[in-house]
Protein backbone atom coordinates (compact mmCIF):
# COMPACT_ATOMS: atom_id res chain seq x y z
CA UNK A 1 0.00 0.00 0.00
CA UNK A 2 1.63 3.20 -0.89
CA UNK A 3 1.63 6.05 1.72
CA UNK A 4 -0.34 9.56 0.24
CA UNK A 5 1.82 12.24 0.29
CA UNK A 6 0.88 16.02 -1.43
CA UNK A 7 2.14 17.30 -4.38
CA UNK A 8 4.86 19.68 -3.68
CA UNK A 9 5.22 22.89 -5.50
CA UNK A 10 8.47 21.42 -7.79
CA UNK A 11 5.69 18.78 -8.66
CA UNK A 12 3.03 21.05 -9.79
CA UNK A 13 5.42 23.00 -12.23
CA UNK A 14 6.89 19.51 -13.14
CA UNK A 15 3.08 18.93 -14.37
CA UNK A 16 2.32 22.68 -15.44
CA UNK A 17 5.55 22.11 -18.00
CA UNK A 18 4.98 18.76 -19.10
CA UNK A 19 1.15 19.73 -19.74
CA UNK A 20 2.08 22.84 -22.20
CA UNK A 21 4.90 20.29 -23.65
CA UNK A 22 1.64 18.39 -24.44
CA UNK A 23 2.27 15.32 -22.85
CA UNK A 24 -1.01 13.49 -21.92
CA UNK A 25 -2.25 12.85 -18.38
CA UNK A 26 -1.07 9.27 -18.16
CA UNK A 27 2.47 10.15 -19.41
CA UNK A 28 2.87 12.74 -16.92
CA UNK A 29 1.51 10.74 -14.28
CA UNK A 30 4.98 8.14 -14.80
CA UNK A 31 6.80 11.70 -15.15
CA UNK A 32 6.23 12.81 -11.71
CA UNK A 33 5.98 9.31 -9.82
CA UNK A 34 1.95 9.62 -8.34
CA UNK A 35 -0.61 8.49 -8.73
CA UNK A 36 -3.11 9.03 -11.73
CA UNK A 37 -5.71 9.91 -9.18
CA UNK A 38 -3.74 12.60 -7.92
CA UNK A 39 -3.24 14.21 -11.11
CA UNK A 40 -6.67 14.23 -11.88
CA UNK A 41 -7.61 15.60 -8.65
CA UNK A 42 -5.36 17.84 -8.75
CA UNK A 43 -6.27 19.42 -11.97
CA UNK A 44 -9.65 19.32 -11.12
CA UNK A 45 -9.62 20.87 -7.58
CA UNK A 46 -7.04 23.66 -8.41
CA UNK A 47 -8.65 24.88 -11.77
CA UNK A 48 -8.91 28.72 -11.51
CA UNK A 49 -11.15 30.67 -14.20
CA UNK A 50 -8.14 30.85 -16.48
CA UNK A 51 -7.68 27.11 -16.12
CA UNK A 52 -5.20 25.34 -14.02
CA UNK A 53 -1.84 27.00 -13.03
CA UNK A 54 0.87 25.38 -10.36
CA UNK A 55 1.14 29.07 -8.56
CA UNK A 56 -2.60 29.79 -8.14
CA UNK A 57 -3.06 25.66 -7.12
CA UNK A 58 -0.36 26.06 -4.50
CA UNK A 59 -2.33 29.05 -3.06
CA UNK A 60 -5.08 27.24 -2.92
CA UNK A 61 -3.71 23.92 -1.36
CA UNK A 62 -2.01 26.88 1.09
CA UNK A 63 -5.54 28.10 1.65
CA UNK A 64 -7.29 25.03 2.64
CA UNK A 65 -3.98 23.84 4.66
CA UNK A 66 -4.29 26.77 7.04
CA UNK A 67 -8.29 26.10 7.75
CA UNK A 68 -6.96 22.29 8.59
CA UNK A 69 -7.92 21.34 12.14
CA UNK A 70 -4.73 19.09 12.26
CA UNK A 71 -2.80 22.39 12.61
CA UNK A 72 -0.66 22.26 15.88
CA UNK A 73 -2.48 24.59 18.06
CA UNK A 74 0.17 24.22 20.97
CA UNK A 75 3.52 26.39 21.16
CA UNK A 76 6.73 25.60 22.71
CA UNK A 77 5.76 27.71 25.69
CA UNK A 78 2.55 25.60 26.02
CA UNK A 79 4.34 22.50 26.16
CA UNK A 80 6.85 23.65 28.58
CA UNK A 81 4.20 24.65 30.85
CA UNK A 82 2.58 21.00 30.63
CA UNK A 83 6.07 19.80 30.82
CA UNK A 84 6.88 21.08 33.81
CA UNK A 85 3.88 20.05 35.88
CA UNK A 86 4.17 16.08 34.50
CA UNK A 87 7.91 16.66 36.17
CA UNK A 88 6.30 17.38 39.24
CA UNK A 89 4.53 13.62 39.06
CA UNK A 90 1.16 15.01 37.75
CA UNK A 91 -1.22 12.90 35.92
CA UNK A 92 -2.08 14.12 32.66
CA UNK A 93 -5.78 14.64 34.00
CA UNK A 94 -4.29 16.45 36.79
CA UNK A 95 -1.73 18.94 34.49
CA UNK A 96 -5.08 19.75 32.35
CA UNK A 97 -7.10 20.29 35.28
CA UNK A 98 -4.62 22.67 36.46
CA UNK A 99 -3.95 24.32 33.61
CA UNK A 100 -7.50 25.12 32.98
CA UNK A 101 -8.42 25.98 36.31
CA UNK A 102 -5.41 28.98 36.18
CA UNK A 103 -6.95 29.91 33.06
CA UNK A 104 -3.18 29.70 31.32
CA UNK A 105 -4.03 26.67 28.98
CA UNK A 106 -7.40 24.59 27.68
CA UNK A 107 -5.68 21.13 26.72
CA UNK A 108 -7.21 17.88 27.27
CA UNK A 109 -5.49 14.68 29.29
CA UNK A 110 -5.32 12.76 26.10
CA UNK A 111 -3.34 15.44 24.02
CA UNK A 112 -0.70 15.33 26.67
CA UNK A 113 -0.40 11.41 26.37
CA UNK A 114 -0.17 11.93 22.55
CA UNK A 115 2.57 14.37 23.32
CA UNK A 116 4.66 12.16 26.12
CA UNK A 117 4.34 9.15 23.88
CA UNK A 118 5.25 11.07 21.18
CA UNK A 119 8.37 12.26 23.10
CA UNK A 120 9.31 8.61 24.54
CA UNK A 121 9.89 7.81 20.62
CA UNK A 122 12.58 10.56 19.96
CA UNK A 123 14.33 9.80 23.16
CA UNK A 124 12.50 12.33 25.83
CA UNK A 125 12.25 11.11 29.47
CA UNK A 126 9.03 12.23 30.29
CA UNK A 127 6.93 9.36 29.99
CA UNK A 128 9.04 8.12 32.94
CA UNK A 129 7.08 10.75 34.95
CA UNK A 130 3.63 8.58 34.58
CA UNK A 131 2.75 6.93 37.11
CA UNK A 132 1.94 3.73 35.76
CA UNK A 133 4.31 3.17 32.75
CA UNK A 134 2.85 0.66 30.92
CA UNK A 135 4.56 -0.73 27.40
CA UNK A 136 1.23 -0.13 25.83
CA UNK A 137 -1.98 2.08 26.71
CA UNK A 138 -5.04 0.75 26.89
CA UNK A 139 -7.55 1.83 24.39
CA UNK A 140 -10.85 0.72 25.23
CA UNK A 141 -13.04 -0.13 22.00
CA UNK A 142 -15.39 2.87 21.71
CA UNK A 143 -17.90 1.44 24.47
CA UNK A 144 -18.00 -1.90 23.29
CA UNK A 145 -17.81 -4.61 26.22
CA UNK A 146 -15.38 -7.43 25.38
CA UNK A 147 -15.53 -9.55 28.44
CA UNK A 148 -18.29 -11.64 28.87
CA UNK A 149 -19.14 -12.42 25.57
CA UNK A 150 -19.31 -15.27 24.24
CA UNK A 151 -17.55 -16.41 20.90
CA UNK A 152 -19.26 -18.05 18.28
CA UNK A 153 -22.52 -18.03 19.79
CA UNK A 154 -26.01 -18.45 18.02
CA UNK A 155 -28.86 -16.55 18.77
CA UNK A 156 -32.04 -18.48 19.73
Amino acid sequence: MKHYQQLTQEQRYQIYGLRKAGFKQRDIVNEVGVDKSTISRELRRNRGQRGWRPKQAQELRDERRKGCSHVKRFSLEDWNKVDRLIRQDMSPEQASARLEREGELSISHETIYQHLYADKLVGGDLWQHLRCQKLRRKRYASGQERCGTIRNRVSI
